[in-house]
C-alpha cells in the first residue's frame, strides 16, 4: 500500500498478521526523516496501540493494539498520515542498535577468548576495549577528568595487568549499564511523548472547487475551512462567511459562547455551538494553538531545576572524590587491583540521571491527573510553596451557569418572576448554548410548564423570537434587544448596572410594548472547592487567599464560608501581581492559580504560576503549571505529585550516596574486586533509575483508578 502526499511518499508491506498485532516491512525505516524512534512516537498516541516497536536493521514496524471494531485500520490510517518531522529528539543520544552492539561485541570477546592463543586473546581484547579506552581520552582532552575517564583507567590497568578475562567483562558491564540507563531515560521522555503529543483535528478544506477532509496540521495558509456545529476549529484564522455561535472557553477563558461573523478572527481550539463558518487559514500546522502543548512539553525538559544543578554538582565533585581515594589507596598499598576497584565506583549516574528521570516520571504522572508541569523547576517550586493565591473566578468557581435573579421590569405586563422564567424557557429549550441551558433548568427545577408558542425565529448569536398567545417575545443580548429590535432599556440602567457589578451575565427579554424583564446567571461555587483547600491545608500550605473584583461584603461572604485565611475585594486587575509581591515580601512562597487575561502578570509574579485549563492564551503562556481538567482538585493533586517527588529525589540521592560509599570502602578494604565493584555499582545506579522511573502515586490511588485515569487523559489530549 502506497500512501501520497505532496511532501512525503511513505510505502508498507504487511509481512505478518496476527489478531492484535502487525508486523510491518517499510523500505524508508532508516532513512531520511523515517528514524525508528520517530516512528514508534508517531503511532504511540494513537489510543488502540499499546506496543510500538521499531528494527532499523530490518526495516520493520511491530505494532500491537487493542481488539475492537475498525481498530486495524485506525492503525494503518495512522500509519499512512505519517510525515517526516524536524521536532528535536526528547532523550539525545545514540541509536539502540549503537547501544547494543557493543555487549554484542563484548559478549563474543569473552565467548572466544578460551580458544584464542594468548597473542590473539591480547589483540582481541585490545579492539574491545579500544572504544572504552578512546571515549576516556577523548572526555579528558574535552571535558576534564568526569566517570568517563576514570573508567577508561580502570579497564585499561586490567588490560595492561594481561587481566584480559576482567577487562572484557568489566566493560561488558559499563556497556550493559550505559544501555539500561538510556532505555530507562528514553522510557521516561517516551512516557511523556505517548501522553501528551497532541493530534491535530481534522479539517474541512475547500481544494479546487471540492470539500475535502485533511487533518489540521496539513492546512496551507490561504485555504479556506468549513467549520459545521460541533466541530473543533482546527487553524487560527479570519472569518469569510457563515455566522456562529463559538464557544472559546478553551482559548480565552471566556464562558459565554461568542458570536463569528466576517471579518472577526477565528481561533483553533474553539468549538461551533451552532451555525457554519468558513474561515481563511491565516496561522496553522505549528502556529496554531493545537501544537502548543507538544512546544510546552519539549520547554518543561529544557528547563533545568536547583536539584537538577545541584545534583550535577555534587555528582562533579564526587568524581574527583573517587580518583583522591584511588590515588591514596594505591599510594598506601601499591594494589593495582583495589585501584581498579576504586575507580569502577561512581556516583556521577545515580545522581545525574535519577533526578531528572524521577522529575520526568512526576511530570507524567502529573499529566495523568490533568496537570501539565513546566519541568523540574515547576515541581520543585510547588513542593516549597507555603502560600496558595487563588483569582475567585473560574478557579473557586467554575463556567456552569446558574440562573441568579429573574426581574420583572414592567410591573404594568401583568408577569410574575414565575411566568417570566417558564416563559423564557420554553423559548430558549430551542437553543443549545449554556446560557439556554441554564434557563431550561431553572425552570425544570422549579417544576415550571411549559407555555405553548409559535414559530422560533432565531438569529444566531444574537437572539430569538417567538409568537406566545398572538405577542411576540424578543429575548436575546441587549445588543440585539436595542439594535435590532429597537427596544431601549436605559429607563432601567440602576438596576442593569448592580447586577453587572455583581459579575452577573444577563439575558433581556422585551416585547411590542418595550422592555420586560432580565434573568441573571452567574458560575457558582465549585463543588469540590471545600475539600481541595482542606486537602491543600493537611499538605502543609499555611495561608489560602482570594482575590476578586467582586464587592467587600459579598467577598468577605464566601471567604468566611470556605475558612479562607485572608480575601481581597475590588481588586483591578493590575493589582494582583502587586499583590502577590506583597506576599512574597514577608517570606511566603506563593502559589497563584488563575485564568483570566489579566491574571498573566500574577502568573509571572508568583513563584508557581497554575493556570486552569478554560484559561486565556495569556495565563496558559505564562503559567509553570496549566490544569487539562476544568478540576480544582488537580491544584492539590499536583501539590502532592510534587512533594512526593521530592521525596523520591531525596531519598535516592541518599540511597546513592550510601550504597556507593558502602562499595568504595569495600574497594578500598580489597574486598570487592574490579568486576563486583562494576557489578555493584551498576546495579544501584540502575535500580535507583527504575524506581525514579516508578514515580510517585496519590494516597489511596489503585492499579485501576491509574489505569482509567490514563486512558481518558490519552483522550483529551488526542483531542
Amino acid at each position: 500500500m502506497d500512501f501520497d502526499s505532496p511532501a512525503f511518499d511513505l510505502s508498507y508491506r504487511i509481512v505478518h498478521e496476527i489478531p492484535g498485532r502487525l508486523r510491518l516491512r517499510i523500505p524508508a525505516l532508516g532513512g531520511p526523516g523515517v528514524e525508528p524512534e520517530d516512528l514508534e512516537d508517531w503511532m504511540d498516541p494513537l489510543g488502540v496501540v499499546t506496543a510500538a516497536r521499531a528494527n532499523r536493521s530490518a526495516r520493520t514496524l511491530v505494532v500491537a493494539y487493542r481488539e475492537s471494531i475498525g481498530a486495524r485500520e485506525t492503525v494503518l490510517q495512522r500509519l499512512e498520515s505519517y510525515t517526516p518531522t524536524q521536532e528535536p529528539r526528547l532523550a539525545a543520544g545514540r541509536s539502540r542498535e549503537a547501544e547494543i552492539a557493543p555487549m554484542v561485541t563484548n559478549l563474543a570477546t569473552i565467548a572466544l577468548l578460551p580458544f584464542l592463543s594468548r597473542p590473539l586473546q591480547i589483540a582481541l581484547t585490545a579492539a574491545n576495549v579500544a572504544s572504552t579506552l578512546g571515549t576516556g581520552a577523548e572526555t579528558l582532552v574535552r571535558k576534564g577528568i568526569k566517570v568517563e575517564v576514570l573508567d577508561a583507567l580502570a579497564i585499561g590497568l586490567s588490560a595492561a595487568r594481561g587481566e584480559l578475562y576482567t577487562a572484557n567483562i568489566t566493560d561488558f558491564l559499563l556497556s550493559l549499564g550505559n544501555f539500561l540507563e538510556r532505555r530507562t531515560e528514553r522510557q521516561s521522555d517516551r512516557l511523556l511523548r505517548k501522553l501528551l503529543r497532541p493530534e491535530p483535528a481534522m479539517a474541512w478544506v475547500e481544494r479546487e472547487g471540492e470539500l475535502i477532509q485533511v487533518p489540521g496540521d496539513q492546512v496551507i495558509a490561504g485555504e479556506v475551512v468549513q467549520v459545521g456545529p460541533g466541530e473543533t476549529i482546527p487553524v487560527d484564522g479570519r472569518v469569510v462567511g457563515g455566522s456562529a455561535l463559538v464557544n472559546q472557553a478553551a482559548v480565552t477563558g471566556e464562558d459565554v459562547p461568542v458570536r463569528k461573523e466576517a471579518p472577526l478572527r477565528a481561533v483553533s481550539g474553539s468549538v461551533l455551538i451552532e451555525g457554519r463558518l468558513h474561515i481563511e487559514a491565516t496561522q496553522v500546522g505549528e502556529e496554531t494553538t493545537t501544537a502548543r502543548i507538544s512546544r510546552f512539553i519539549q520547554e518543561s525538559l529544557d528547563k533545568r531545576s536547583d536539584t537538577q544543578r545541584e545534583a550535577d554538582r555534587l555528582a562533579d565533585q564526587r568524581v574527583y572524590l573517587t580518583l583522591g581515594t584511588g590515588a591514596a589507596v594505591y599510594g598506601l598499598t601499591r594494589n593495582l587491583t583495589r585501584l581498579q576497584s576504586v575507580f569502577l565506583v561512581d556516583y556521577s549516574c545515580a545522581l545525574k540521571l535519577g533526578t531528572p528521570v524521577a522529575f520526568k516520571s512526576g511530570m507524567y504522572q502529573a499529566a495523568a491527573h490533568g496537570v501539565l508541569m513546566k519541568g523540574g523547576e515547576a515541581i520543585e517550586h510547588l513542593a516549597g510553596v507555603d502560600t496558595i493565591v487563588f483569582d475567585k473566578t473560574g478557579t473557586l468557581t467554575h463556567s456552569e451557569l446558574a440562573v441568579t435573579d429573574v426581574v420583572v421590569l414592567n410591573a404594568q405586563a401583568s408577569c410574575t418572576e414565575t411566568a417570566l422564567l417558564a416563559l423564557v424557557a420554553s423559548v430558549e429549550e430551542h437553543a443549545s448554548h449554556p446560557v439556554a441551558n441554564a434557563v431550561v433548568e431553572a425552570a425544570r427545577s422549579r417544576d415550571l410548564q411549559h407555555i405553548s408558542h409559535g414559530e422560533v425565529d432565531y438569529l444566531v448569536a444574537h437572539g430569538l423570537s417567538a409568537e406566545v398567545q398572538g405577542k411576540q417575545i424578543l429575548v436575546g443580548s441587549r445588543h440585539y434587544l436595542e439594535e435590532h429590535r429597537g427596544i431601549a432599556f436605559d429607563d432601567h440602567a440602576e438596576e442593569i448596572a448592580r447586577l453587572e457589578e455583581e459579575g452577573k451575565i444577563l439575558l433581556f427579554v422585551g416585547n411590542a410594548h418595550g422592555p420586560v424583564g432580565l434573568i441573571a446567571l452567574r458560575d457558582t461555587l465549585r463543588a469540590e472547592t471545600r475539600e481541595t483547600l482542606e486537602r491543600l491545608r493537611t499538605q502543609g500550605i499555611r495561608r489560602l487567599v482570594m482575590i476578586t473584583g467582586d464587592r467587600r461584603q459579598k467577598a468577605e461572604a464566601l471567604a468566611r464560608e470556605l475558612g479562607l485565611d485572608a480575601f481581597y475585594a475590588e481588586v483591578a486587575p493590575e493589582e494582583k501581581a502587586d499583590l502577590i509581591t506583597r506576599f512574597q515580601a514577608d517570606g511566603s512562597r506563593v502559589a497563584f492559580v488563575g485564568d483570566g487575561v489579566n491574571d498573566g502578570p500574577a502568573l509571572v509574579a508568583a513563584d508557581v504560576g497554575i493556570a486552569m485549563p478554560r484559561g486565556a492564551d495569556i495565563a496558559r503562556a505564562t503559567a509553570d503549571i496549566l490544569l487539562m481538567d476544568d478540576r480544582l482538585g488537580a491544584v492539590a493533586d499536583a501539590r502532592e505529585i510534587a512533594t512526593k517527588t521530592m521525596t523520591l529525589i531525596r531519598g535516592n540521592f541518599r540511597a546513592a550516596i550510601g550504597i556507593n560509599t558502602g562499595i568504595l570502602a569495600g574497594a578500598i578494604g580489597g574486598v570487592l574486586s574490579p568486576v563486583a565493584s562494576a557489578l555493584l555499582h551498576n546495579g544501584t545506579t540502575i535500580g535507583i533509575l527504575f524506581n525514579a522511573l516508578k514515580g510517585v502515586r496519590l494516597e489511596g490511588e489503585t492499579d485501576v483508578a491509574v489505569s482509567a485515569r490514563l486512558e481518558q487523559i490519552k483522550g483529551i489530549a488526542s483531542h
